[in-house]
């Protein structure tokens, strides 16, 4: 059997609401509730993330999607479109600028909980 990764927890102070936005932004589905006490957001066929309430303080994650071209696209116009800052450094200010240092295109955002995604 081939290993693969099938979800990973979000920590949230809201999962609803951060599983709404991210999904949202993504244009991908997701559920109010799931399997246990987690609001899914089905990434793909193989992989849900699932947001997890948690009251007491959380590591910040950092979360890595890798998306087609026609897909950046329309991902970084939901995020400008919801006023949701950017940036082009992992650890860099808000610059609204799309990295491309590596040969390809590189943004990342923070969601209200303070995890860091990238696309």
């Amino acid at each position: 059997m081939t290993v693969s990764l099938d979800h990973l927890l979000v920590p949230s102070r809201d999962k609803v609401a951060g599983a709404k936005l991210l999904a949202g932004i993504l244009n991908v589905p997701w559920a109010e509730t799931g399997i246990g006490p987690f609001c899914p957001v089905f990434v793909n066929d193989g992989l849900t993330l699932d947001f997890d309430q948690w009251s007491e303080p959380f590591p910040l994650i950092h979360y890595c999607f890798r998306v087609g071209e026609n897909e950046f696209d329309a991902i970084l116009q939901r995020i400008e479109r919801a006023g949701i800052p950017y940036r082009s450094d992992v650890r860099g200010n808000v610059d609204r600028r799309v990295n491309t240092l590596l040969g390809g295109r590189i943004v990342y955002w923070n969601e209200p909980d303070g995890h860091q995604w990238e696309m």
